[in-house]
């Protein structure tokens, strides 16, 4: 038997006045998305326990089976895991953004979806200036980077981890002011950023171009070193793990998944579909399983962008699901699951905690009523919500 997990990012959300009080889902034409709720069961499943924070961390643990109130760790430590960081006893892993700042408003928080290249010619900046035996930088994909701290003792590092620090894409347009850390050297280390990233030639390149410039660091994400048991202690099978962000090809290392670096796979609008589902198949010819994630919608969501959203998800429905089911109907005995994470509203522009749709499909699933996938469609399935992590003996029929 054969398990896929197919994750379009923030894919769900809620219904706009623009798309005639639609959501996007339901905005979108995805026949192969349908096509699994047709032929199988459709309920809604809340990856995100109550009281903790709609992060895609959070949200990912519940869909591979991990209940986060148990296992969660913070994304730091798992991007740290990806990018071969290891951290000690004493160690926190923070994720920070290559953010821009003006007027004292965070304007966008990922610089324009700056290029690795440009983010490492930076990054390598940053850690030569601010750099010590106890802050370390590391740059990671696009936007997307790594501080690691080295404290003297495990109670400095319990105390550093439990700083509060605000996702950047949770306070667009608003103030900075109020959601700087209150650590001083956190604080400090962000300070001392815009200096150093304001005179690099890449950022006044940028401003030339009428892009936005990389010219503050946000520190977020903390935690420190993780202790989870693998996939194949958990649930007896092997898979593999294709996502083009470093949160989640850390966290398929950290379960011991095999992880694929697909050429073309940016975490943007013009990711590597086509690649990340031969990618799958390929993994598919000598494990049991494969989880697929596609950032796009989610990106999409936080742009505020209603069309690039819907765009995403018929991208994710042609070129990974209607791939992935051509390759699979009727040769071999599998299951398929597809779901977001968490939603994402565009009017909202960042994650809810909202619980989300979910269709499941294949070998020994007898179909329910439901005939299209949407959110308003799985409120009417056949499975009453339920906690996210429960999906996956659902799925491997251990449950």
């Amino acid at each position: 038997m054969k398990y896929i997990i197919l994750v379009p990012d923030g894919m769900s959300g809620l219904p706009l006045e623009d798309l005639n009080d639609r959501t996007c889902m339901e905005a979108a034409n995805t026949p192969n998305m349908d096509m699994i709720a047709r032929k199988g069961i459709v309920g809604m499943v809340k990856n995100i326990p109550k009281g903790m924070t709609p992060a895609s961390d959070v949200a990912n643990l519940s869909i591979l089976g991990y209940d986060p109130e148990k296992y969660y760790c913070g994304r730091g430590p798992l991007e740290a895991v990806n990018l071969k960081v290891e951290l000690g006893e004493n160690d926190v892993a923070f994720r920070f953004n290559t953010v821009t700042v003006a007027n004292d408003k965070m304007i966008d928080y990922s610089a324009g979806h700056i290029s690795t290249k440009e983010t490492s010619i930076l990054v390598d900046k940053l850690d030569k200036d601010l750099g010590s035996e106890k802050f370390r930088f590391y740059a990671g994909t696009s936007y997307r980077n790594l501080l690691m701290v080295h404290c003297d003792s495990p109670a400095e590092a319990d105390k550093l981890s439990k700083v509060r620090c605000f996702p950047p894409h949770d306070i667009l347009d608003r103030s900075i002011s109020k959601y700087l850390p209150k650590e001083p050297e956190l604080l400090e280390i962000m300070e001392r950023s815009k200096a150093i990233l304001g005179t690099q030639d890449i950022n006044k390149v940028r401003i030339d171009l009428g892009q936005n410039p990389a010219n503050m660091i946000w520190i977020w994400g903390q935690g420190k070193k993780p202790n989870i048991p693998t996939f194949k202690e958990a649930y007896g099978i092997t898979g593999g793990m294709i996502s083009a962000v470093d949160l989640l090809k850390g966290m398929g290392h950290l379960l011991g998944l095999e992880v694929v670096e697909v050429p073309g796979a940016t975490g943007y609008y013009d990711t590597n579909y086509e690649g990340k589902a031969e990618a799958a198949l390929d993994i598919l010819t000598g494990k049991d399983f494969v989880f697929v994630h596609v950032e796009a919608p989610d990106e999409a969501g936080h742009n505020g962008d209603v069309m690039a959203k819907i765009k995403a998800i018929e991208n994710f429905d042609s070129k990974i699901t209607g791939r992935i089911i051509e390759a699979l109907c009727d040769k071999e005995d599998h299951r398929i699951l597809i779901l977001p994470d968490h939603p994402t509203p565009v009017a909202k522009r960042t994650h809810t905690s909202d619980p989300v749709p979910f269709a499941m499909a294949g070998t020994g699933i007898e179909a329910d009523d439901v005939t299209v996938f949407s959110e308003k469609s799985a409120k009417a399935g056949s499975v009453p919500v339920k906690p996210g992590s429960e999906l996956m003996s659902m799925l491997l029929n251990k449950g």
